[in-house]
């Protein structure tokens, strides 16, 4: 057995590993391999926050479960929304964990993690329910890896570029980002009627490069605090946010007979029980001496409105991506010729210009917000967004493609100009030892936005699809043959079932009416009702009516926006990256021997 090393030994390897990292982190290339290191793992976070929404036919005939059953809609619901309600909840505590022990440590441990998860998503084996139990707990865990990786990206970031060039770097990774989330739906509709195991595997060997490159290549140079962890704050807001985050996605579920669930009294006890405890975590944060939370950093002006408008452009964007989704599906595409199962992929494609729009705007907004601040580029941003919603709002439900096509690229630009030099405007405002805790604080806004933006959209849509569609389905399948309890029953069904049906790509007709009761019909009805035109033409005035609900909302949303992103004063930069915030604080050279040892 070989001798062990002597202390000696040990404190030459420390000292010569912390000058290989001190030597590494002062070249002028080291900001770079952050920036691309960082940008691939939330990249791959973001991919896998939407690439399930165009696999998820696949995915559930290979477990062998029909998500339109009404025992079924939950585990459709949360494979969709699981992801994001556990980054929404962990990345606040996981950016504090950063600023104590170290950004890049957890970091690492989150590219690792998020990898092994991928790895147990794409080995399951089961079918039915448990199948589906066992997707939902493994993405929930693969979650965590994500939230460590979103909620200290940014901080790792700002830490490795000077203030004047964090705009141009923070743009890069916010883009990718935001443009991962539409990446996500071709990924998923190319690879899952291959092979739907693909939809996870193909994160495996990204996950495993990305986990040894930053392994050997990052290191922590940041200011460190040590502190003691505020459990009481972490287990009120995770409750507290969990509760209310689990109430909006029942409450889009049909209950009792209502088109909704806001009735069910489960659901307002979790909005309710929600909304107090999270009161209960703010009075919480006023009192422990190292909060989890530091409602201290809303006293900065740019922090504060910077958030507040992040909010709002979150609720405005996040649930419309997925009605413009079940609008190309439901409606546009099979008009066109497009068989309804190939739908999913071909929407993903048809959006396209959005992601084109983001990855145009958001570098070189965030290039310009180095030298001119972020307040007129973030201000803009969101009144262009506000002007593409107008512009969707007057097309035509079966519209020209090219003009759905210049609206999605003129959002794309808005929002691009509004992410970037947002994010870096918040970022900027943050002192050097509470970087990880403010980015995660400023993750939580925008990944909260998304659920709440989810059951947002959905309530509205169902809200304008309820008053005309029963009496549009009754109408249509009867004048076609159908006898009438059986439309009626079609008719009577909650209107998100259409709206699942055709967000998955099936035959809304045919998965509606069933079987039984289309063989009873001559084969001309069954194939006109089943056909690419008469569902689509059957919910197009309805769907319209719940677009001009949804985009209204989306409008003022971004409009408030725009109002708070111009409050958020002029550029701003906090003075003291160099130094360390108190006594227990380390500096960056003290940062890179210890993580030497």
């Amino acid at each position: 057995m070989a001798d062990e090393p002597s202390a000696g030994q040990r404190t030459a390897r420390r000292a010569k590993a912390a000058e290989r990292a001190a030597r590494e982190t002062a070249s002028p290339h080291y900001k770079w391999i952050v920036l691309s290191n960082t940008t691939l793992g939330v990249l791959i976070a973001t991919i896998n926050s939407s690439i399930l929404l165009i696999a998820l036919p696949d995915i559930f005939r290979g477990i062998k479960i029909n998500p339109l059953a009404p025992g079924n809609t939950s585990l459709l619901l949360w494979l969709i929304m699981g992801y994001m309600v556990v980054t929404a909840v962990l990345v606040v505590g996981l950016g504090r964990l950063g600023d104590m022990y170290g950004r890049v440590k957890i970091y690492n441990a989150g590219f690792a993690i998020f990898t092994f998860f991928s790895i147990m998503l794409s080995i399951t084996w089961m079918h039915g329910t448990a199948a589906g139990l066992w997707l939902i707990a493994m993405r929930i865990l693969q979650g965590i890896g994500g939230a460590m990786l979103m909620a200290n990206s940014s901080a790792i970031i700002t830490d490795a570029f000077p203030s004047n060039e964090r705009g141009l770097g923070l743009g890069l990774n916010m883009v990718a980002g935001i443009a991962g989330s539409f990446i996500g739906l071709i990924v998923g509709g190319l690879l899952a009627p291959v092979e739907w195991h693909l939809v996870f595997l193909v994160s495996v060997p990204i996950g495993l490069f990305g986990t040894v490159w930053a392994y050997l290549r990052l290191h922590d140079t940041g200011v460190r605090k040590h502190a003691t962890m505020d459990w009481w704050g972490n287990a009120t807001f995770a409750v507290g946010l969990i509760a209310v985050l689990v109430g909006i996605t029942y409450g889009i579920q049909p209950y009792a007979g209502h088109t909704m669930g806001w009735t069910n009294p489960w659901v307002l006890a979790a909005l309710i029980g929600g909304a107090v405890v999270l009161a209960i975590f703010a009075w919480v944060e006023t009192r422990v001496a190292e909060p989890m939370f530091r409602l201290d950093l809303f006293r900065i002006r740019a922090f504060t409105f910077g958030n507040f408008a992040s909010l709002l452009g979150g609720l405005g964007r996040g649930g419309l991506m997925f009605i413009l989704i079940i609008w190309l599906q439901g409606i546009w595409l099979p008009r066109r010729g497009y068989s309804f199962e190939s739908t999913p992929l071909w929407a993903g494609i048809f959006m396209l210009p959005m992601t084109i729009g983001f990855l145009v705007a958001g570098p070189v907004s965030g290039w310009l917000s180095d030298r001119f601040g972020a307040r007129v580029f973030a201000t803009g941003g969101m009144v262009v967004a506000a002007g593409s919603f107008v512009w969707l709002w007057a097309l035509p439900v079966n519209f020209d493609y090219w003009q759905f096509a210049l609206a999605l690229l003129i959002n794309g630009l808005g929002m691009g100009l509004f992410a970037a030099p947002n994010r870096t405007g918040i970022m900027n405002s943050l002192p050097a030892g509470q970087r990880g805790v403010g980015a995660g604080m400023s993750t939580v806004f925008q990944n909260s936005a998304m659920v709440l933006s989810i059951g947002i959209f959905f309530s509205l849509m169902i809200a304008g699809l309820s008053g005309s569609l029963p009496d549009a389905v009754m109408h249509g399948l009867t004048e076609n043959g159908v006898p009438h309890d059986s439309a009626a029953q079609v008719a009577s069904l909650p209107p998100v079932g259409v709206l699942f049906a055709s967000l998955l790509g099936y035959n809304p007709i045919e998965s509606l009416l069933g079987p039984h009761t289309l063989h009873q019909l001559p084969p001309a009805t069954q194939a006109h009702l089943t056909g690419h035109e008469f569902f689509p033409s059957l919910i197009s005035g309805p769907f319209a009516d719940g677009l001009g609900v949804a985009f209204t909302f989306a409008i003022a949303a971004c409009l408030i926006a725009a109002f708070a992103s111009a409050f958020r004063g002029g550029k701003y930069v906090h003075q003291d990256d160099d130094e360390p915030l108190d006594g227990d604080s380390q500096t960056p050279a003290e940062l890179l021997a210890e993580g030497a040892e």
